[in-house]
């Protein structure tokens, strides 16, 4: 099923992830007659982007409608002010699908009432097409529907479908959270760049350029990348060397056990 196929769209937030969403549907083929953006306050860009795609925008949830597809994408500190107003437009055939970390399903059912529903966790390179999506979905949504939310997610990226909703914590630690880490260790490698005798701008371009291209050739070739760092690693060269840290009892598979356990537990707080 492409986005095309959809039916009518509200979207409910047109943020950074919302406006992603939204741009990347339009460019899929979405018609803009068929998405109604609900935001009270969007940007002049976004404004700018529902206009030109002849999408509808409205400040509050529209009354006398019931959604296709219900897609709140508002954060999750907000969602108590934000939902109560929009049980009126789910109905039986309506799927929702939300993208705020921690809220469950019975969550979105406590204030929507019970029907099918999807949880996705998004990450922030969904705003270049480059993003990639866990997804759980609830025994009502149909196969249809399923289809239908799964071509609407991929168009920020691959969509992965996880068999339990508390999967969702983990995929929230892993690729949620995850580009957090790779800018992190950017930053790391140009710190320890700089310590080893680089001028600081120049360490931090050659860190940014080193892991922004290693990405690209992770996702171009179709070798596992324990074979793309083998191919790195010339037996006693320097590769090797900094590995024997990095690879030690002690180096990163450790720390990234205790981040991502980190992480998942904090979802897992979130959600109660």
């Amino acid at each position: 099923m492409a986005p095309a196929d959809s039916g009518s769209i509200v979207l409910i937030g047109a943020g950074n992830m919302g406006g992603a969403m939204l741009s990347g549907w339009l460019r899929s083929g979405v018609a803009g007659s068929s998405v109604v953006v609900v935001d009270p306050r969007p940007s002049e860009t976004m404004l700018d982007l529902i206009a030109k795609a002849g999408a509808t925008h409205v400040t509050s949830a529209p009354e006398g409608m019931k959604a296709g597809v219900l897609f709140l994408a508002v954060k999750p500190q907000l969602m108590d002010v934000v939902l109560p107003p929009l049980k009126g437009l789910s109905g039986p055939e309506t799927v929702v699908v939300s993208v705020a970390a921690g809220k469950t399903l019975a969550y979105l059912e406590s204030h929507l009432g019970s029907g099918a529903m999807v949880r996705a966790m998004p990450n922030t390179p969904a705003m270049i097409g480059r993003g990639v999506t866990g997804a759980f979905a609830n025994a009502r949504v149909s196969g249809d529907q399923r289809e239908r939310v799964h071509a609407l997610l991929k168009v920020s990226g691959p969509v992965e479908w996880v068999a339990t909703e508390a999967d969702i914590d983990a995929v929230t630690a892993v690729s949620g959270s995850g580009p957090a880490y790779v800018f992190y260790l950017v930053e790391c490698m140009a710190e320890a760049g700089r310590k080893a005798g680089l001028p600081a701008d120049l360490a931090m371009r050659l860190a940014r350029e080193t892991v922004s291209g290693a990405g690209e050739l992770l996702h171009q070739s179709p070798e596992d990348a324990s074979r793309l760092r083998e191919n790195v690693t010339s037996p006693g060269g320097t590769t090797a060397a900094a590995l024997s840290v990095l690879m030690a009892d002690d180096g990163m598979q450790p720390l990234f056990d205790r981040a991502i356990a980190a992480a998942r537990e904090r979802a897992e707080q979130l959600a109660n």
